[in-house]
């Protein structure tokens, strides 16, 4: 009975270690699956992307599970592409889950590479389609050959064009006349009298008026900046030299004789001209002033002028200083009647030609006003400048 009990147990624990052997040698073979994988997530019509988004999340992408019926890691790769044929890709992630998020940043990235912009300027389109599909792979290193990929999907997005934002009057460069030719003598602010810049041109001036001159006369330069001596223009022989305040000041424009001039000049090419005129047929006014609605912002403003100061060096100078004005039109007239008018479709700076002239648009603002009755050329200096 001993021996018969021994045997029985060596039989069980034969057919238990055979058993064992049998479980060890079951294998598993991963299969592709039928199913494929999918996107399962709606996208939106089109996507906004700004740089004050950027590491927002524009989209989650969510996908079918793969299984490819092995008890095996399955490892989910989104690609997205500037092109639907994804020649070129980028691998937007990896994860093991079935969704991924993806940020503005990432489809502004895209959108780069896709040829989009947000430059008004350029002749590239700022909103189009950028691409993405999804991978599933078994394993984490995706180097074998079981794997599965959707098809694509596309989104729009948009990047919306950058605002220019424009002064509506920009700062521009005035020149200002200083000299003992001219009224404010050696003095930097002394009710310096302007140049009157062309309003298509900003590097063109001119002056028409009187220049003191003669023996013991030095003559005339021109500055920026009142109350400041730099930068500083002059000239020779018809070119001009500045000192923007890193060199020696240029020499005065010298005047053979106390009498009427014209000045013209161009900053960007450096030259002048410096003739004399005759002026004794020209017209003198008891009064020069202006009058429109920016004088008062309303309406009453075309009832009264508003009178100018004549110039005691040259009786056909005109000016006024710290004017306030306000949003409308005004033009400049003689002797407050419309015999004689004055008007432009420029703002800031132009000439006009009595010969019913526009009115001219003005911006709020205070400003020093200056007007030369031979010329009708008048220029509005902000408060500041």
């Amino acid at each position: 009975m001993k021996k018969f009990s021994i045997f029985l147990l060596i039989m069980i624990a034969f057919v238990g270690f055979t058993s064992c052997e049998h479980d060890d040698d079951v294998v598993f073979t991963a299969q592709p699956d039928a199913d494929g994988i999918m996107f399962m997530s709606a996208t939106a019509e089109s996507y906004t992307l700004t740089s004050e988004t950027a590491n927002n999340i524009a989209e989650r992408f969510v996908w079918s599970e793969v299984d490819f019926d092995a008890p095996t890691t399955v490892t989910y790769e989104l690609q997205g592409s500037s092109d639907a044929d994804f020649s070129s890709f980028n691998i937007i992630g990896t994860t093991g889950e079935n969704n991924l998020g993806v940020t503005v940043s990432q489809l502004m990235s895209l959108a780069t590479e896709a040829g989009l912009d947000n430059d008004p300027e350029t002749e590239m389109p700022n909103a189009g389609d950028i691409y993405f599909r999804v991978r599933a792979y078994a394993g984490t290193d995706g180097s074998n050959g079981l794997n599965a990929t959707s098809e694509v999907m596309s989104l729009r997005v948009v990047l919306p064009e950058a605002i220019i934002e424009e002064e509506e009057n920009p700062s521009k460069m005035n020149l200002f006349l200083v000299g003992d030719a001219t009224a404010a003598g050696w003095s930097n602010d002394n009710n310096n009298m302007p140049l009157f810049r062309n309003p298509e041109n900003d590097n063109m001036f001119n002056f028409s008026g009187r220049f003191a001159g003669g023996d013991g006369v030095e003559g005339f330069k021109l500055l920026e900046t009142l109350g400041a001596w730099q930068p500083q223009w002059g000239g020779t022989d018809g070119t001009l030299g500045v000192n923007a305040g890193d060199s020696d000041d240029p020499a005065a424009i010298s005047v053979e004789d106390d009498a009427y001039y014209t000045l013209s000049l161009n900053t960007e090419d450096m030259t002048y001209t410096f003739e004399a005129m005759d002026v004794s047929a020209a017209t003198m006014y008891d009064m020069v002033g202006i009058i429109g609605t920016a004088t008062t912002g309303t309406d009453e403003g075309w009832n009264d002028d508003m009178d100018m100061t004549q110039s005691d060096f040259d009786s056909h100078i005109w000016y006024m200083n710290d004017v306030e004005l306000f949003d409308g039109e005004l033009k400049f007239r003689a002797n407050n009647a419309w015999d004689v008018s004055w008007g432009a479709s420029t703002p800031i700076s132009g000439q006009g030609a009595n010969a019913n002239d526009p009115n001219i648009p003005v911006t709020a603002g205070v400003y020093d006003i200056w007007f030369n009755d031979l010329t009708a050329r008048y220029i509005l200096i902000p408060a500041g400048e």
